[in-house]
């Protein structure tokens, strides 16, 4: 007997696409338009064309931002990754100082942004903040809003204190869900942890693993909020990232017909790094 179709379910998803397209795709063409136009106001805007994208590939400024961008999400994923599979296998998995840990570690998640910034703003003052009166304290001339360094320093602390609890939470699930055979039988051939963690632990949290590095580059590539609190982009341009840039060239110059060129360009990039990322971890783990 012959099936029909039911598609009346599309009918349920429908409401689905019609928020994506205004939530995104309206915006998204809003940005393209004002990219290939010089726009003067409201009513005077030119055709230019392609000259906004060559602009932006020819300013150095932006040059400077995406080296930084890079810099920085790069020692962000080399910190974070690590240290939340450290906390992953070092936390409790039962009872109740299992929630403890759990509610503990996730804390940090639910500061806002700006919070986060504020927060660690006064927490490195020398004066007034716990962290900057013990490192200097101790002898070290700490000064984030002075010393390049210790901004860079502070920004990538603030970053990790606030984000790592986020891979440290993916990596505990993707362990709690690896059964207890796996190490029964690692026990009965005497493996040791390292052995365990390197052909049980490790090959089960790839998939979760992918998830963390893809969520924290993009995140960390867009960061935004935290450093603008923190240092203002500075000292100088020391911490100003591409996010902060565009912010500055579309807001504080209003170049819209550049900034949304560099939108485009910048989304972009965020696309391409993900992408490479996701396909060398795929390939590597069909390697295997």
């Amino acid at each position: 007997m012959n099936k029909t179709e039911n598609n009346k379910a599309w009918f349920l998803v429908l409401p689905v696409f019609v928020l994506v397209a205004f939530s995104a795709v309206i915006p998204l063409m809003t940005v393209v338009n004002y990219s290939v136009q010089d726009i003067f106001d409201q009513n005077t805007a030119y055709f230019v064309g392609a000259e906004w994208f060559r602009e932006v590939l020819r300013n150095e400024d932006l040059h400077d931002s995406l080296i930084r961008q890079f810099i920085y999400s790069f020692a962000v994923l080399a910190i974070e990754i690590p240290l939340g599979i450290c906390v992953a296998l070092v936390m409790p998995t039962k009872g109740k100082m299992a929630s403890l840990c759990l509610i503990l570690v996730a804390i940090p998640l639910l500061i806002p942004w700006n919070v986060v910034g504020t927060i660690w703003q006064v927490f490195g003052r020398a004066d007034i903040g716990l962290f900057g009166a013990a490192l200097n304290g101790m002898g070290i001339d700490y000064n984030y809003s002075a010393n390049t360094g210790d901004a860079w320093a502070t920004v990538l602390l603030m970053d990790v204190w606030h984000w790592t609890p986020l891979v440290a939470l993916l990596c505990y699930s993707g362990l709690r869900a690896i059964p207890d055979a796996f190490y029964q039988a690692a026990e009965i051939d005497r493996a040791s942890k390292w052995a365990v963690f390197r052909y049980i632990q490790l090959p089960r949290l790839k998939s979760v693993l992918v998830i963390g590095i893809l969520l924290r580059f993009m995140d960390s590539f867009m960061i935004y909020t935290e450093p603008f609190v923190l240092t203002g982009g500075g000292p100088g341009n020391s911490t100003t990232f591409l996010s902060q840039t565009l912010t500055k060239m579309a807001i504080g110059q209003f170049d819209l017909g550049p900034a949304a060129a560099f939108s485009l360009v910048y989304f972009l990039i965020v696309l391409l790094v993900s992408w490479l990322f996701f396909t060398t971890i795929s390939h590597m783990d069909k390697a295997k």
